[in-house]
């Protein structure tokens, strides 16, 4: 059964039936024209997901079926205003625009210089922004990154690619490619493996007044950092800028259940998390796992996160917790008083696991980083009180987006298993992970 997502991000059940989902997006100013379906050998599209988009500003996503494997302009618009119409006359009003009563097939809001894109925060003006892009052994995803960001609308920028304890020459080859033709790519590398060692190493190497994240299995829109510093220009007190990431592909039974079970994959609504935030939000407030974002996008102010000591080295990906060095550092972000914005306007797309395998380690090791985020705050004296308080009302929480999420019958029941088994690993995960560390400090101190 596909999906219908609102404004807010909550889940309304369409009447289609389970099957591949083709992903797809219009910007409503430049007019609709009808989405073409490509053909399939295998399995037929059963349906559309349409990010729609006003002025390069989300405004939610429709679920469209598919009749006869065609959809025309005028289903589209039908959909679009049965779904959104409330956000959308929003924002007309809000650009001091005359509201509408049904979608216009020859483009709305058309206007050279709306509201909500002034003042422009592109352009020589702007602050200079460092692209971290952590990669491994993966110079085929790393090229399609590359190429997306080389068509971002923002300027200034640079790239800086951290090449992660690399067994190859691959990627040195293809970055000094492409550095050839673009002096603002840079390569350098972190011999010690695990992501937050390479994060750091970005960190360090950073020339921007600003930083952003990025993954290298992911398709930036090009407005994407455009949305970033629009983040940071909404208060001084914004430390840190997150987006939407919606799913690339739903081909398959695999992807499908994936994006139901994540939150920042949906939400279209820009948001500000803050200490005084936490009686608006849930009981797990600031503790709530992805509530904030997602390591796949996200940027902060570089003094800000040198001053918050970077990513802690025993979690994320490459060491023994497999990830939660995102969910840490908004977490210490806040609890350092400062301010989280959601910009739903900084977009990448994420590419979710297609195989059954892969989505049973990509679960795994979500359970384990999130159970070790949680160790090292109940092993920390200042934190371990507020956590104990809010670990029954955690627990019911992950319970219940696993059952919100309804497993495609395509799946065996013991997918849901692999995230428990990787929550019941996570505290020991952490614990060997803070011994590297200490091994690895020691080295250095040895040399020094």
């Amino acid at each position: 059964m596909a999906r219908k997502l609102g404004l807010d991000g909550t889940e309304r059940r369409s009447v289609t039936s389970g099957g591949r989902i083709l992903v797809s997006q219009v910007e409503l100013s430049d007019g609709l024209g009808g989405i073409i379906v490509p053909a399939h050998p295998g399995q037929a599209y059963t349906a559309v997901r349409v990010l729609v988009r006003l002025h390069l500003q989300p405004l939610g996503f429709v679920t469209v079926p598919l009749v006869g494997g065609q959809l025309e302009a005028p289903s589209v618009a039908e959909a679009i205003w049965a779904e959104l119409q409330a956000p959308l006359n929003a924002h007309l009003t809000d650009d001091g625009l005359e509201p509408v009563t049904s979608i216009p097939l020859d483009g709305l809001g058309a206007v050279s210089h709306p509201r909500c894109r002034q003042p422009p925060v592109g352009g020589p003006g702007g602050p200079l922004v460092t692209v971290v892009v952590c990669t491994r052994d993966r110079p085929a995803s790393l090229a399609h990154c590359l190429q997306a960001l080389a068509q971002l609308t923002y300027a200034p920028f640079e790239v800086v690619v951290v090449d992660n304890a690399p067994t190859t020459r691959e990627t040195l080859a293809l970055v000094q490619e492409r550095s050839a033709g673009d002096p603002c790519v840079r390569y350098v590398r972190e011999q010690r493996p695990g992501l937050s060692c390479a994060r750091n190493r970005g960190l360090r190497e950073a020339r921007g007044e600003l930083i952003a994240f990025t993954d290298d299995d992911v398709v930036v829109d090009p407005g994407w950092l455009d949305g970033v510093v629009h983040g940071f220009a909404r208060s001084p007190s914004v430390a840190c800028v997150t987006g939407l990431v919606p799913s690339a592909h739903l081909d398959n039974a695999e992807q499908r259940y994936f994006d139901q079970r994540v939150s920042w994959a949906v939400s279209c609504r820009p948001r500000r998390y803050d200490l005084a935030a936490g009686g608006q939000e849930s009981a797990l407030y600031p503790y709530t796992a992805g509530q904030f974002g997602t390591g796949a996008n996200f940027a902060f102010r570089t003094a800000v996160l040198l001053a918050l000591g970077g990513f802690d080295e025993a979690l994320g990906a490459g060491a023994p917790a497999g990830g939660g060095e995102d969910l840490d550092v908004f977490v210490r972000t806040i609890l350092a008083g400062h301010a989280i914005a959601y910009e739903p306007a900084a977009i990448v797309w994420h590419e979710h696991r297609p195989e059954l395998r892969q989505l049973r380690r990509q679960l795994f090791n979500y359970g384990v980083g999130l159970a070790a985020f949680a160790t090292k705050y109940l092993s920390n004296r200042r934190t371990a009180r507020d956590v104990l308080v809010r670990l029954p009302r955690g627990l019911r929480h992950l319970h219940g987006i696993a059952r919100r999420a309804e497993r495609p019958a395509e799946l065996p029941r013991s997918v849901l298993a692999s995230e428990v088994v990787g929550l019941a690993w996570g505290p020991i995960a952490y614990g060997l992970g803070r011994q590297r560390q200490g091994r690895q400090q020691a080295r250095r101190v040895s040399i020094l």
